[in-house]
């Protein structure tokens, strides 16, 4: 994923300032998955994102943060929170904007080990790596007993896909890293496999999220 960091990091920093930051998930040959916009990790909150946030009253960590919208508005209901990313860029700036943000891999030991209430993984962050049981299981390492793992997932009907990727802007592609895109059809499976428990799950505004208990 580090191999991608250069192309993410610009893109960050052009939506900062306000200027075309649009970015394409591809298949390793080119074909593309989805687009990403940058520009929405910097705006208002919005209902989708409300949703989640709201759901957190106890000491959250949000899971490949990027600028750090949701780790600072977790923060501002007065719950700890801390971000964690691998891009140095995206810690900076979520700083910069008043968030608790290390660079970290979920994977690296973490302060709070099975003292967290909430693990969130949103904006697609349930693809970290290439197998989504694998971080469940991470997350549940991290939450206390009844803890969560807020996720967003795909909608209904979306096929299960693993493999490597490559993120893309208007002018280069970085090198492929592994990825997963999961649709809501599979996570009492997957929640299962990961010794969690599907305790909800909703949409608002097209998105989808599901609540898995530890």
């Amino acid at each position: 994923m580090k191999a991608a960091m250069g192309v993410y990091a610009a893109a960050l920093h052009r939506a900062e300032r306000g200027v075309d930051c649009a970015l394409w998930l591809t298949t390793a040959d080119g074909v593309p998955l989805k687009e990403m916009d940058p520009a929405a990790w910097y705006a208002e909150l919005t209902d989708g994102d409300i949703t989640v946030v709201t759901r957190c009253g106890g000491p959250t960590i949000d899971i490949g943060c990027g600028p750090g919208r949701l780790t600072a508005a977790v923060s501002d209901l007065g719950v700890v929170a801390l971000g964690i990313d691998i891009s140095p860029d995206a810690v900076r700036l979520a700083e910069a904007r008043g968030a608790w943000a290390l660079e970290r891999s979920v994977f690296d030991p973490l302060p709070g080990e099975g003292d967290w209430a909430h693990a969130l993984l949103i904006d697609g962050n349930l693809g970290i790596g290439g197998d989504p049981r694998g971080l469940l299981r991470r997350c549940a390492q991290l939450l206390r007993p009844s803890g969560t793992v807020l996720v967003e997932v795909e909608p209904p009907g979306t096929p299960t896909w693993h493999g490597n990727v490559a993120i893309s802007d208007a002018w280069r592609t970085s090198e492929v890293f592994a990825w997963s895109i999961v649709g809501v059809d599979r996570i009492p499976e997957l929640a299962a496999d990961a010794g969690l428990r599907v305790a909800d799950i909703w949409t608002e505004e097209g998105r989808w999220f599901s609540s898995l208990q530890n």
